[in-house]
Parts: structure tokens; sequence; C-alpha cells
């Protein structure tokens, strides 16, 4: 099992606890964590790409006329106008989060062209799933314009590797990229809209967000968040309150900049902040 991915939810299931618990979307793009009992979900079918990880339970399914079984930490792909059910493979239960994505931004993040098609629905993590994995994990987080095309893009790479059509070749806008991370890193606090950085490249967002992964092993979103968790802990150390080094940094509050500190370094920044000898903090 993939520790990133059977990590994203519960280890088991309280008998009495069923929810769907929505998290921060955007335009096209909708994310949930789902724990069922009992009876699950009727036929149906979504005109979006559902992409989603079991996170505890045995999660069963009809879809394409075969029953298939998703695990912890297995991922299951559905695509857009598919009928599908789902439901507990145990008495037990099951839980996943999931994302929808919207195909037009698929299609945009993949740079035109024909939608791929993953014919098995369910796959075992590896390294086409991290993205993913890192989109599921910020349920909570504010989806804005940078990581709402991180996320489209998490899904057009898994869905280009799962269905086996390569990454297409080609030159790496060296120059271009590089004047995008400098901008993000002199300007990490701020809102920079994905529009800004397109004019600063010369590209549109999704081409800026594939060379710039190619180029620096990232995405613009994390490299940003990355920045602003190193502005956070300058003012830590310099002893501001939890509460305003986040606001300073450009977090949306003390809980965001704490999920994406433990995300980053493992370790809440209260305790951080003790451990590094900043005690006293909050």
């Amino acid at each position: 099992m993939h520790p990133t991915l059977t990590g994203l939810g519960p280890t088991g299931l309280e008998r009495s606890c069923e929810r769907i618990r929505l998290g921060a979307g955007a335009p096209g793009i909708e994310l949930a964590d789902v724990r069922l009992r009992g009876r699950g979900f009727a036929p149906h079918r979504h005109d979006t790409y559902a992409v989603g990880v079991t996170t505890a339970g045995v999660q069963v399914f009809r879809y394409r006329g075969r029953r298939h079984v998703c695990l912890p930490g297995q991922v299951h792909v559905l695509h857009p106008d598919e009928v599908h059910d789902g439901g507990p493979g145990t008495d037990a239960g099951f839980a996943y989060r999931i994302l929808y994505v919207e195909p037009e931004l698929v299609r945009a993040a993949l740079g035109g062209g024909s939608l791929p098609f993953v014919g098995k629905p369910v796959h075992d993590p590896g390294p086409a799933t991290a993205g993913l994995a890192h989109v599921l994990g910020g349920l909570d987080d504010p989806l804005g314009d940078l990581a709402r095309t991180d996320a489209a893009l998490a899904v057009a790479i898994l869905l280009r590797a799962l269905s086996g059509t390569p990454e297409p070749d080609g030159r790496i806008d060296l120059a271009a990229v590089a004047r995008v991370r400098e901008h993000l890193a002199a300007h990490a606090s701020e809102q920079t809209p994905a529009a800004e950085l397109e004019r600063i490249a010369g590209m549109d967002r999704y081409t800026l967000a594939r060379h710039f992964r190619r180029a620096y092993g990232t995405s613009p979103d994390r490299y940003r968040t990355m920045r602003r968790l190193a502005l956070a802990r300058a003012e830590i150390a310099a002893g501001a309150p939890l509460a305003r080094a986040a606001a300073d940094a450009g977090f949306a509050d003390q809980s965001h900049m704490t999920r994406q500190f433990v995300r980053a370094y493992g370790l809440t920044p209260g305790r951080w902040a003790r451990l590094a000898g900043h005690g006293g903090l909050t």
C-alpha cells in the first residue's frame, strides 16, 4: 500500500458513521470525502471524470458491465457518462476520497486533442498517482487559480499514464518558467492569479504548468506554497504568533497553514516552534 494514499482517510469506520463531506471546490472541480455502511449508491452517471482513492474498507461497484473491487490505497477511475453504482463489500462499510473534474479542463490540461481512455477502472498506486494523492490530501484547502490548474493537470497526467498514452516530448521554455519562478518567489504571499503568470510566461496556464513541472519537478502552486511556508517559518522563528505568521505568509488562515505545514514537514507549526526553541507561540 502507498502510505500517502492510505493516509488520506480513516483507518477504520465507526459503525454509526455515514457521511458525505464536500471539500473546497472550484469551477469545474469538486472534491468529497465519503463514508458509507449498508446501502450504497444506486446506478447513476456523472458528466465529469470521477477519480478517487479508497481510504478504508472494501468498495465494490459495477461499471461497464462488470463488478469491480477497490481496496484501501487503490485508485478508481470512472469516465464521464458511464453508468455505475457503488457500495460496501463488507458489513464494516467503506470510505473514499474523490475528485470530480469536467472533461474540458482535462482536455485543456493535455493541450487539446482527444481525451485518453482508461479501460481498467481500478489501479494500484504508483508514480502516476502521486499528483492525485496531493490534491485529495488538500480536501479542505482553498482551491485558487493555481491549485485548480494543478488539480486538472494531476488528473490529466494520471489518465494519460493509465491509458498508456506517451507524454509528448518537446523543448522546455526555460526562460519562461524561470521568469514565473522568480515572480512566485518574490511575491509568495500574494494571491497571484493564473492569468498574471500566463502574461509573464507568454503561454497558457496548462502549458506553463507542464513546462514548470518538467523543469523543476513540481507545480507553480506547490512551489509558491513552499515559499509561503519558508516565510511563515521565518516569522515563527522571530517570535510571531502563528495566526499572524499564517496571514503574513499568504495562507487563508492558521488552519490552512497548519495543514500545509504538516504535509511539508510532518509537524504542526506549534510543535516545530517548540522543537526549534521558539516555544510559547499560539
